[in-house]
């Protein structure tokens, strides 16, 4: 088993503890796991806490690869995947990004 899969596996653990260092491994290796972030993100359904981290953790990658992840959670229902979808598009900081949140704000998706 890798060491993503590892760290995914311990996500999903019930002691918060184990939780939280299978993220901040996660968060400091975020840019060498992005695409698998994007595919576990992408998976998840049931588990909202869980979307939202991996969301996080896809922003923490600045990875012009999640760029239509974050577009695609701009509309989301859920207000904490809609923040994350801004602060990743913040923190990629493209001409790309910055064109969705100026979309965004003229649609009226920006609080």
């Amino acid at each position: 088993m890798s060491r993503f899969d590892q760290a995914m596996q311990r996500m999903r653990d019930r002691d918060p503890r184990v939780r939280e260092r299978a993220f901040d491994f996660l968060r400091e290796h975020a840019d060498a796991y992005v695409d698998e972030l994007i595919a576990e993100f992408a998976a998840e359904r049931d588990d909202q806490d869980l979307r939202c981290r991996l969301l996080e953790l896809i922003a923490e990658a600045r990875s012009e690869r999640a760029l239509e992840v974050f577009r695609g959670q701009l509309e989301s229902p859920d207000e904490p995947l809609r923040f994350w979808a801004v602060r990743g598009l913040e923190m990629l900081d493209s001409r790309a990004a910055l064109r969705l949140l100026e979309q965004a704000d003229a649609d009226g998706l920006l609080a």
